[in-house]
């Protein structure tokens, strides 16, 4: 027998929930779309929902709003089915219902991330400990110290240390022999980088040497390294290194997938802020598709940076991408509909609704409250005086008559800029919710076992009027 699925909604989202079900239940499963008293869906909460729904013979299980509050394991309980979450927007139903790819497993991946503080030098120990411990919560394995060209670096040893004391694995980069003993000696876990040169710093200390070519167009010389490594029986990382694009980009790609046809089994490091940090586009995509080279040529880590303003999520994202490409890899698929961390600026589906839908839920609102959703024309904000659709909130502050009301002019104007965000980037829109930036920025975590407490706008307008 297929599953039986019970559809709790409200008045105005009831339509289209019937018209997504009609496509989505065919042969899959049997459904009852029940209507509770309740204009939006999304306002419901679980005692709510205890008040106006009774338990039936034959239910599988019932499906709420996604936005639904309070504790849904008690109430299922209390009236013996399964009641779940389902989506935020109804449109988003044949995802949770595994049309597309749900619930895959993000914790996993292969590349180590290497995250470099570049100006190490001229920063204090708490800086340096500092940045480091934001590094690593933002998913670095190892945390490299930048040594800069001419430049004294008097407390390398004792950074080196204190990371160490820390808990956090230390690479130190930089070409000067004498920095490179120095943070061996104190004990970092990796140098950067030795060259076929100056490969005997290998033999005085027991950091893990990332080996570079003597000029980065030169493999050979960096396959002399490899061999020189190997006759120590030393562990080892070999880096032909990714150039700027413009300078070489392309063929510094090549040194790379010929590495690893040469030498299947070579643990190889990329250094990824070359095209992050020098490439004006928005790092989360760029980190993206390096890391999708990376998953392909099997590297085993990443050296990258968080140094310029468009940059600064580099490290979290490079976490981010190495987690979906290896679920990709693994699943023999493309990276796609696993994780909208990477999603920063744009979303996949942004408009779930058209204008001719949007329409429908406006004139079934027959109250003052004012709603706003954006399709692909606009923005949409209604309410039972009509309906406006503008691409500009200036433009539509005339049709809203809250001239009179301060708190409510403000939350209009603050949801309005939101929309009008989302209908320029192409995002999704969610009234009362803030906008989704991917891993760009972390949204405090929302508890929906809680009532939302009221906004201060709202807040404010009850204050008023008890005190009037």
């Amino acid at each position: 027998m297929p599953e039986h699925i019970v559809f709790l909604t409200g008045k105005l989202a009831e339509r289209n929930l019937r018209g997504v079900l009609e496509d989505l239940a065919a042969g899959s499963f049997t459904y009852q779309v029940v209507r509770l008293p309740i204009n939006v869906a999304g306002l419901m909460t679980a005692e709510f929902i205890g008040r106006h729904f009774s338990q039936s013979e034959g239910i599988d299980r019932v499906i709420v709003p996604g936005r639904c509050r309070g504790d849904l394991a008690a109430l299922g309980q209390r009236l013996g089915v399964t009641i779940e979450r389902g989506p935020d927007e109804l449109k988003d139903l044949p995802v949770h219902f595994g049309r597309q790819r749900q619930g895959t497993d993000l914790s996993r991946h292969d590349v180590q991330i290497f995250a470099e503080i570049v100006d190490a030098p001229s920063l204090s120990l708490d800086a340096i400990l500092a940045r480091a411990q934001d590094f690593r919560r933002d998913g670095a394995d190892v945390i490299d110290l930048g040594c800069l060209p001419d430049t004294a670096f008097p407390h390398l040893a004792e950074a080196v240390q204190a990371l160490r004391a820390a808990g956090l694995r230390v690479s130190v980069d930089s070409l000067a022999r004498e920095d490179l003993l120095t943070a061996g000696r104190a004990g970092a876990d990796y140098l950067l980088s030795l060259k076929p040169e100056t490969i005997d710093i290998a033999d005085q200390v027991d950091s893990v040497p990332v080996l570079i070519p003597s000029e980065p167009s030169d493999l050979a010389s960096l396959e002399r390294a490899i061999e020189l490594m190997r006759r120590r029986g030393r562990p080892f990382l070999a880096d032909p290194i990714l150039e700027p694009i413009q300078f070489g980009f392309t063929r510094s790609l090549m040194r790379y997938q010929q590495l690893r046809d040469r030498d299947p089994e070579v643990p190889i490091l990329m250094g990824t802020g070359n095209i992050t940090e020098l490439t004006d586009a928005d790092s989360s995509g760029t980190t993206a598709v390096l890391l999708g080279v990376a998953s392909e040529l099997r590297v085993n880590a990443i050296l990258t940076t968080a140094v310029s303003p468009h940059c600064r999520r580099a490290v979290r994202e490079a976490d981010w991408a190495r987690r979906m490409m290896f679920a990709a890899r693994q699943a023999q698929s493309l990276p796609r509909d696993l994780t909208d961390a990477l999603l920063t600026v744009h979303a996949r589906r942004p408009f779930p609704y058209s204008s001719e839908e949007i329409a429908q839920i406006a004139a079934d609102v027959h109250d003052p409250n004012f709603r706003i959703q954006v399709g692909h024309n606009g923005v949409h904000v209604f309410n039972r005086n009509g309906l406006s659709v503008g691409t500009d909130p200036y433009h539509l502050y005339p049709s809203l008559d809250v001239e009179q009301d301060g708190a409510h002019a403000f939350y209009l104007g603050v949801e309005l800029a939101r929309a009008q965000i989302a209908w320029q980037l192409g995002k999704r829109y969610s009234q009362d919710e803030e906008l989704d930036w991917g891993c760009a920025y972390e949204r405090p975590a929302e508890d929906r076992m809680v009532h939302r407490a009221p906004g201060p706008t709202l807040a404010a307008r009850r204050r008023r009027k008890a005190g009037s």
